[in-house]
């Protein structure tokens, strides 16, 4: 068995497999290592195709499931048959809780980019400046303009789906042709549009192919089926599977080891290196190592930090790269699942074809300069949603059987649409995880603690999303609108990160502007765990940019044996 090898990369989710394609095109010899089992694009993708009849219970959450995973089972996003295989069973993975976390996780290969919603946003310069104008945390110690060709290159390669608009607030980018709205959010989309001259409707900027083929596993165009958390077999949506991970094979450079857990980065005291890492086999407990010249953790924000926290040395006592103290600190999520709802009246006549696996989107709005600068909270937030026509199944338990049963079931229901709002979560130094040492999982490692809560800024934030989300369907004519604003519990955006993050400063931070350990300069990490602030946005377009910046920077350090 090969153990010495140019690159090594930790992860194969978004982040990994951008990774593994960037070295591996550049010429590295890169192993790839994954704690989860193997998963095949389109052949292990074994509930693709199948209906809702297929399934005891109709692919809804079941006991089983609840009794499985009951912590992911918490956040309705664990909830089919379906899906439960590309979820970890918490059970066989636990994790302690000082405060509610739910925290959503899938063990294999391509991670959670099978199971990801896809939206594609970048950060902006009110983003990446936030922190240093507000007197909050850590300056990040890059710009916009820094990222800005990375994230083009991104998109080029994964292919979003949506429109510019030309707003400072929400940057354009490098689209495919957008996805259509219905009637019922073009009505919200024109009322906005004329009564506020700081918002606008638009599609989401979602990564899918409609139009044309992006490079990968024969990827082509959405057929608008909206089965994409099962895997999709026609590649349409960006996943590692189906994209960067065959891309890097393809090379001849990638050795891709499933079932291998990473615990530790071993670290080279007279080199002042990391000289590889310590892995233990998944299924037969053995432990292996493993050496390279450059490691990425791209294990996500709390898996990479894990492995740091562990990688103990007399160099680094309380974690390797940890000298600031600020590793696992800074715990950041998006706080959402508050907006409105409502009916649409007068498009009876109207419906659609095909399943859109997009919604809308309204950009920031809120703190951007002037008069939306608010006193009550910093940051800002935007929003999510759509409209769309129900079914029968409202007139069926009041029906159940006959002749209106089968009248019922050949009618459409009524139009409505609904707004969720997507919130910007401070860097809290005091919203932290942990290792505990005295629970150990089944390959004798600590689990992980989760200390962390949305404070007094998000929840101002939080009545202004309601109230301002209700205010644009009332506006649009929406009819028997319901606002909400339950109780938010962190971890439900599945946008976990900060927890090794960027920053000027190794007394204040983990990481330099490249990626990099401060104190280790051939350890990158390129997920969650960088981020200094986490903007409004759903975050992955970001760290695929960073992740292809950072290779392309490491391959040049190895070339000039920086490294």
């Amino acid at each position: 068995m090969e153990t010495n090898y140019d690159a090594i990369v930790v992860g194969t989710g978004v982040s990994g497999g951008w990774a593994a394609k960037e070295l591996c095109e550049k010429g590295l010899k890169t192993l790839v290592l994954e704690r989860g089992r193997m998963l095949k694009h389109v052949e292990d993708y074994n509930t693709m195709n199948d209906d809702p009849w297929d399934y005891k219970h109709g692919d809804v959450i079941t006991q089983e499931i609840r009794e499985q995973q009951p912590k992911q089972s918490r956040t309705g996003y664990v909830n089919s048959e379906s899906t439960k295989h590309l979820f970890v069973n918490d059970l066989k993975h636990p994790y302690n809780e000082e405060k509610p976390f739910n925290w959503i996780r899938g063990y294999h290969v391509g991670g959670r980019s099978l199971t990801w919603g896809r939206q594609s946003y970048r950060l902006t310069d009110f983003d990446f400046e936030a922190n240093l104008k507000d007197g909050i945390a850590v300056d990040w110690p890059i710009r916009y303009k820094d990222l800005a060709p990375w994230y083009h290159y991104v998109e080029d390669h994964i292919g979003v789906s949506g429109e510019n608009l030309g707003l400072p607030q929400f940057p354009d980018g490098n689209y495919l042709k957008p996805m259509e709205l219905n009637c019922a959010e073009d009505v919200l989309k024109a009322a906005v549009n004329s009564k506020y001259t700081d918002r606008v409707v638009t599609i989401g900027r979602v990564a899918h192919i409609t139009e044309g083929t992006k490079p990968g596993a024969g990827r082509s165009n959405c057929q608008y089926r909206n089965l994409c958390r099962r895997g999709c077999p026609f590649g349409s949506y960006f996943s590692s599977n189906s994209s960067t991970l065959p891309m890097a094979e393809a090379t001849g450079n990638m050795t891709l080891r499933p079932n291998s857990v990473v615990h530790e980065i071993m670290y080279d005291a007279e080199k002042k290196r990391a000289s590889g890492v310590r892995v233990i086999d998944a299924e037969t407990k053995e432990v292996y190592e493993f050496s390279a010249k450059v490691i990425f953790l791209c294990a996500s924000a709390i898996g990479s930090t894990s492995i740091l926290l562990q990688s103990k040395s007399d160099r680094f006592p309380n974690g390797m790269g940890n000298d600031s103290g600020e590793l696992g600190h800074n715990l950041m999520d998006h706080h959402f699942q508050v907006g409105a709802s409502g009916s649409v009246e007068g498009f009876e006549d109207k419906y659609y074809t095909g399943r859109r696996p997009n919604g809308i989107y309204i950009p920031r709005f809120r703190n951007i300069g002037g008069a939306t600068n608010q006193k009550d909270f910093i940051r800002g937030y935007g929003y999510q949603g759509g409209g769309g026509r129900g079914g029968w199944s409202d007139k069926v338990a009041e029906l159940g059987y006959g002749a209106g049963f089968k009248e019922a079931i050949t009618e459409p229901g009524s139009w409505s649409i609904g707004l969720t709002g997507f919130g910007e979560v401070l860097p809290y130094h005091e919203n932290k995880i942990m290792l505990d040492y005295t629970k150990l999982d089944e390959w004798g490692l600590p689990t992980v603690t989760f200390d962390a809560e949305i404070k007094e800024n998000e929840h101002k934030m939080r009545i202004d999303m309601e109230q301002q989300a209700a205010e644009m369907l009332d506006i649009a004519g929406v009819k028997n609108i319901r606002s909400y604003n339950p109780n938010y519990i962190l971890g439900n955006g599945i946008h976990e990160m900060g927890t090794a993050r960027m920053g000027h400063d190794p007394k204040t931070s983990v990481l330099n502007g490249n990626n990099q350990l401060h104190a280790v300069p051939n350890v990158y990490v390129t997920d969650g765990a960088a981020m200094t602030s986490a903007g409004n946005v759903n975050p992955s377009l970001t760290y695929m940019a960073l992740t292809a910046r950072a290779a392309n920077h490491a391959v040049e350090e190895l070339k000039k044996m920086n490294l």
